[in-house]
């Protein structure tokens, strides 16, 4: 079982196709068996979807105990390889097969329940391998065996997952379709250029030992499907009465960018002009300029035809020369045009082609939400959850994609005049599955702004999506009561000592008309300690409209409880005033 190549679904991160080269062969037989329940197969999509997603190779064996082994380990195969290049681009590659591998075996699972015999089922074990950038990913389930062989060495890397019971017999403690909960192992490791890995069902490893599988790959007078068919061969001589498959994948050659090519692909569209009203660039015509800064330039366009109105932007021409700023500006575009929210501003394609870089976004027309607290000083409590609740959402999106906003503040959220909310600005986001193809550039690392930005942000700490939560709660706190959190110190602080010194104000201090369960909702979304947030932004705003009661308990309990540093603040003051005025009655 094969599958054909993907075709390339966008050009807007093209300076990232570097070429992996690979090499492969695989073959599969019933052997001594009627009937092959074994299914095997290799995808090596093209172009940017190489460089995104890899390459996968994936060897499933149907357990001929279950009434539907065949079956089973087909639809492993099949629906590993076209779903995995069904998810999203921007996911890594180990969330991309977690998702897809539980999606299978929830399907295999309930599928086998509906048997007559309900001890049988859709039942197979499943190795799977990912290659992407210069990183082998390896998935496992079963007894199925992924090898490598590198200089002159075959190593087994996976674990058979077969508990013996005596006579020679084993059972399968793991496999797709067995539970409705699956436990896959998961290893990843650097490539290197040569790297030859074998991927084998226990029909053919059972009947060959590691020196016989050995010697069968490094025949290098044979091609590698030849020496696939070969190995099924000697497997078959030496008594196997199971069905034979086995993979080969070499590693011609990693894509390691030369400096000098990466930047040679940026730089292909020049810098656009500086930009006056009434200026046409490739059929859009400036109507006013938006935004300014020394980073970007935000103009509003029109197109000449239809007069449809967007938002063009721009980089700045004092970054012409800095290519890890135009490698963050291009992937600006690319990042948004894969988030698909009604909360999240829309990437779209310019009418005509670019003569110059820049990107166009849909026209909000409305306000910053920057705007709109200076014009709703006291807003209702429900307005602001209201409006929270569509950040969330917007943020969210964002979130499954594996994309971290890391600039969430007033400036950078939009209300139209529906009162809908939009996120914009993708200038400091971060990618998971971008993250894992090597460039040979220093990235930008662009930090967010310091007013809103969680500490471990500021620490340099690994950061996820807590940190997008914890500039939520802050603005939302300046909503409800027009000051900053902290007496709007977090910006002042450089080090760990510095933020845990910061003094948290109730909101509901400053207005009353805070709910004492919101704030607790605010107090938790800010902690400085990740893992003491919320898990993630839904439940922080599913808070925000659903009192917790453990929040109203805190306020009950004693002040030492609550707030032990500021009552021994406090008994300390006492206890020195009185002192003070123990030493005066004395001297009197």
């Amino acid at each position: 079982m094969s599958s054909a190549p993907a075709t390339a679904t966008s050009h807007h991160a093209s300076h990232l196709e570097e070429r992996l080269l690979l090499e492969v062969g695989q073959a599969s037989s019933a052997g001594a068996k009627a009937m092959n329940e074994d299914a095997i197969g290799i995808r090596i999509p093209d172009d940017a979807l190489l460089t995104t997603k890899g390459a996968a190779a994936v060897i499933a064996d149907g357990v001929s105990a279950a009434e539907a082994g065949r079956e089973a380990s087909q639809s492993c195969v099949t629906g590993f390889l076209s779903d995995y290049f069904s998810t999203p681009e921007s996911w890594t590659v180990r969330h991309s097969v977690q998702q897809v591998l539980t999606s299978l075996n929830r399907w295999l699972y309930r599928n086998g329940t509906h048997l007559p015999d309900s001890n049988k089922g859709f039942i197979t074990t499943m190795s799977a391998l990912v290659l992407k950038s210069q990183h082998a990913h390896l998935f496992h389930a079963g007894d199925s065996r992924i090898y490598l062989y590198r200089q002159g060495k075959l190593e087994q890397l996976t674990t058979d997952h077969a508990v013996p019971v005596g006579h020679g017999q084993t059972y399968l403690s793991r496999a797709l379709g067995l539970d409705v909960r699956l436990e896959v192992d998961y290893q990843c490791l650097a490539l290197e250029e040569g790297d030859l890995f074998l991927l084998s069902t226990d029909g053919v490893h059972d009947a060959l030992d590691l020196e016989q599988l050995q010697a069968g790959i490094s025949d290098e007078t044979r091609s590698l499907e030849q020496r696939c068919l070969q190995l099924n061969s000697s497997a078959l001589a030496a008594g196997s009465q199971d069905n034979l498959s086995c993979q080969l994948l070499r590693v011609l050659a990693l894509p390691q960018p030369e400096i000098d090519d990466v930047v040679g692909r940026l730089t292909e569209l020049r810098f656009p002009p500086f930009l006056k009203v009434g200026d046409t660039l490739d059929g859009l015509k400036v109507e006013r300029e938006l935004y300014a800064s020394n980073r970007s330039q935000v103009y509003l366009v029109s197109e000449a035809i239809s007069g449809q109105m967007y938002c063009m932007k721009t980089p700045s021409v004092n970054f012409e020369d800095d290519p890890a700023y135009i490698e963050r500006f291009v992937m600006e575009s690319w990042i948004g045009s894969r988030i698909h929210s009604p909360y999240v501003v829309r990437v779209v394609e310019p009418p005509q082609p670019r003569s110059c870089l820049y990107y166009l976004t849909e026209y909000v027309d409305g306000l910053s939400l920057t705007r709109w607290m200076r014009e709703h000083p006291r807003p209702a409590v429900e307005e602001v959850v209201y409006l929270a609740g569509q950040i969330a959402k917007g943020l969210r999106a964002m979130h499954r994609r594996e994309t971290l906003h890391q600039d969430l503040k007033p400036d950078n959220i939009l209300i139209d005049s529906q009162g809908q909310v939009k996120l914009i600005d993708f200038g400091s986001c971060a990618v998971a599955g971008i993250n894992e193809i090597a460039s040979p550039l220093q990235r930008d690392q662009v930090l967010g702004t310091a007013t809103y930005a969680a500490p471990e942000c500021r620490l340099g700490s690994s950061v996820d999506a807590r940190a997008d939560l914890f500039s939520l709660a802050v603005i939302c706190y300046e909503m409800f009561t027009g000051t900053l959190p902290f007496q709007g110190k977090l910006e002042q602080c450089s080090s760990q000592r510095e933020f845990l010194s910061t003094t948290y104000t109730p909101s509901y201090r400053i207005n009353p008309l805070v709910p004492q369960w919101i704030d607790g909702a605010l107090r938790r979304a800010m902690r400085f300690h990740p893992e003491r947030r919320h898990g993630d932004v839904s439940e922080f705003a599913y808070e925000l409209q659903h009192p917790n009661a453990s929040y109203l308990a805190f306020h009950q309990r004693p002040l030492i409880e609550r707030d032990p540093l500021r009552t021994w603040k406090a008994i300390a003051i006492a206890l020195a005033l009185l002192e003070l005025v123990t030493l005066a009655l004395l001297l009197d």
